[in-house]
């Protein structure tokens, strides 16, 4: 049995290879898979980046993706209930890969009900993402708080926070990400390219003031960051308060002392605890009295409100691709993000 492999080759063009499965280890399932999803911002960020700076003709192509979902066709070892024939989406660099056969850690392997799709279950790692994010926020029922960017993690975080009972406006300069945030319930965006956000934002907020603020985007975010600050909260003493979360790859200026006020800047990273550490991955968990959240109880969360219906996915799918025209895939996220979002690779069985 062969698998093909989605992968980024030395000059940025995506294409596929085929390669042999790997035998399975303790503590993992293979998986046939039907659908994965393409990150638009860490995964088109490595390609846009090796089509701008070319590395050497010899280097070894890079194989990709890390959200995708099928059915397990095989087990090894304790996979703690995971059975053959089950539904499962699976999470995880160099494991739930853009391919037709998976080879998966048993942490990184979460079961679907039949309500929720495989196309829909494809959005796990990005929506752990953006609910590692909103933990690290410490959002509070009744705040207000600003997401800048709508991708699909500033999306989903936007949601969580609502269902955390925050209020939410969002910052977004691409249409079409404007009108599927309006779908998935985020109503009040401001293009920022074309009006001066602070002044919404600050009525949106009135009279308390953004109690938090999420960066969803990458690059410099210098202009973000200090439109941002004037939108705070501010205590008596005249210092801006609140909490301020990176989770996409920008960099914005933090000066210490009275410039920065009393604000919180919090960077959040990956999916929740467990994610790259092999021990954990591969079934040994931690004390559940220390560790409340792993990535995998996030999973299986996020899972249950996608089944609910809580937590929308289907209104950022834009494109259905299959595998082998990976490269038109990639194409369009580089080259049209004002046309495409979520684009979800089908695979052949």
């Amino acid at each position: 049995m062969k698998k093909i492999t989605g992968a980024i080759l030395y000059d940025g063009q995506l294409g596929t290879v085929e390669q042999e499965i790997p035998e399975l280890l303790d503590g993992q399932v293979l998986v046939e898979v039907y659908a994965s999803l393409i990150s638009p911002g860490t995964e088109m960020a490595a390609a846009r980046q090796r089509r701008e700076k070319p590395l050497a003709p010899d280097t070894k192509p890079m194989t990709f993706g890390y959200s995708n979902a099928g059915v397990i066709l095989k087990t090894k070892g304790d996979v703690k209930g995971l059975k053959e024939g089950m539904r499962v989406a699976c999470m995880g660099a160099g494991a739930a890969e853009h391919t037709d056969y998976a080879v998966v850690p048993v942490n990184l392997v979460v079961p679907i009900p039949d309500t929720v799709t495989f196309e829909q279950a494809t959005y796990l790692s990005l929506a752990a993402t953006s609910l590692q994010a909103v933990r690290r926020t410490d959002v509070k029922l009744g705040e207000y708080g600003a997401v800048l960017g709508q991708g699909i993690v500033g999306n989903l975080a936007a949601q969580l926070y609502r269902l955390n009972g925050a209020r939410v406006i969002a910052w977004e300069s691409l249409a079409l990400r404007t009108e599927i945030a309006a779908k998935c319930g985020i109503g009040a965006c401001v293009d920022f390219l074309k009006v001066d956000p602070v002044e919404p934002t600050k009525a949106f907020a009135a009279p308390y003031g953004l109690d938090f603020a999420l960066f969803a985007f990458g690059g410099n975010a210098e202009t973000a960051f200090m439109n941002i600050k004037k939108c705070m909260k501010v205590s008596a003493d005249g210092h801006a308060m609140g909490n301020i979360t990176l989770v996409g790859g920008c960099r914005v200026p933090v000066d210490g002392g009275a410039a920065s006020g009393n604000l919180n800047i919090l960077v959040s990273s990956r999916t929740g605890a467990g994610y790259h550490d092999h021990d954990w991955e591969y079934g040994k968990d931690y004390p559940p009295a220390f560790v409340q959240f792993t990535t995998q109880r996030n999973a299986r969360e996020l899972i249950a409100l996608i089944a609910e219906k809580r937590l929308l996915v289907d209104p950022m799918t834009t494109h259905r691709i299959p595998l082998d025209h990976i490269s038109e895939a990639g194409d369009l996220l580089i080259h049209h993000p004002d046309q495409a979002l979520g684009v979800i690779l089908t695979m052949k069985h």
